[in-house]
């Protein structure tokens, strides 16, 4: 499990990411998007042990990552978007220096080497110096690297860059068997991959987490955004309350008399009425009231086109 709590980074001057908070859990595989420069890599990162947060808080698996680094850092595999690769070692040269480094017993290094490369389909260039692998074939040795130790948390930033088509539908293939025992969060320009492999998605815009979406509500729920002129100590308590929603989740900044929150309803109950009622006694206007059935990409369009003041 990945518990991130206000993650807040600063390079100088510059807020890179500002105040993120979200959960992962054992089982489920989290997107991660996010323009250019959103800070993405700089979120994983940190969740990696590579960078310090310039304040707020990360858990891998209730180990606190400041306090009990080595504990929590053993339950991670991190793939960043270049490859950490020595490319004068062959394939197996470099995964045997990596199961050393994730204290992998050295009994059953060989076995698990075996295990890593057939998962990562590297197999048949085990005895390759890297340098002279192409660029899948890289990424695929990266990827191996990161499945080291078997760790229950796998961060992967952009892992199909430098995939052909074949080797990027065996990815999706292998990271929904993975997925099984495992928490992973990946980060993607390719809308349509993280909309096939994804649990959530977590989109990031200047620095701020924008949405926290389910991708499918298979139990029947539906989601609405619900953007009302009314401040949310007036809104939220009551609209908690109305036997049709499931769960509110605020998102952005919002003005002192205003609220926006995603809410996730119950199909069998009649929320569209019961909000207007509810709304209509309090004088809070609906300013929006969009149904969650857009695609991925007009999601990821309509967040990041929004102003670059909104926060969580």
């Amino acid at each position: 499990m990945i518990v991130a709590e206000t993650l807040t980074r600063y390079y100088g001057k510059f807020e890179a990411v500002s105040k993120i908070s979200f959960t992962a859990t054992s089982g489920e595989v989290v997107g991660l998007l996010g323009q250019n420069g959103a800070g993405k890599s700089t979120i994983m990162n940190m969740l990696a042990g590579c960078l310090t947060p310039s304040s707020g808080r990360i858990f891998i698996n209730q180990y606190d990552l400041k306090k009990n680094p080595l504990e929590a850092k053993n339950l991670v595999g991190y793939l960043p978007e270049v490859p950490p690769l020595y490319t004068e070692l062959t394939v197996r040269e470099y995964l045997k220096f990596c199961c050393r480094l994730k204290r992998v017993h050295p009994k059953d290094e060989n076995q698990h080497i075996e295990e890593i490369m057939t998962l990562a389909g590297i197999t048949q260039v085990q005895r390759q110096v890297i340098g002279s692998l192409s660029k899948g074939y890289r990424q695929r040795t990266g990827l191996a690297q990161a499945l080291c130790g078997n760790p229950e948390v796998l961060l992967l930033d952009e892992p199909t860059a430098g995939f052909d088509p074949k080797q990027a539908v065996d990815f999706r293939k292998l990271i929904r068997t993975l997925a099984k025992d495992k928490t992973i969060l990946f980060s993607s320009h390719l809308l349509s991959e993280v909309q096939e492999i994804c649990d959530r998605v977590l989109i990031i815009h200047q620095g701020k987490l924008m949405m926290d979406h389910k991708m499918s509500q298979k139990d029947g729920s539906m989601s609405y955004r619900l953007i009302a002129q009314a401040a949310p100590s007036r809104v939220l308590p009551p609209l908690r309350q109305l036997n049709s929603v499931q769960r509110v989740k605020t998102f952005g900044e919002a003005k002192p008399d205003e609220t926006r929150v995603i809410v996730q309803t119950d199909k069998s109950q009649d929320f569209i009425s019961q909000l207007f009622t509810l709304l209509s006694g309090l004088n809070a206007p609906i300013m929006e009231l969009t149904p969650m059935q857009d695609t991925l990409e007009s999601l990821f369009l309509k967040v990041t086109t929004q102003s670059g003041t909104q926060t969580q």
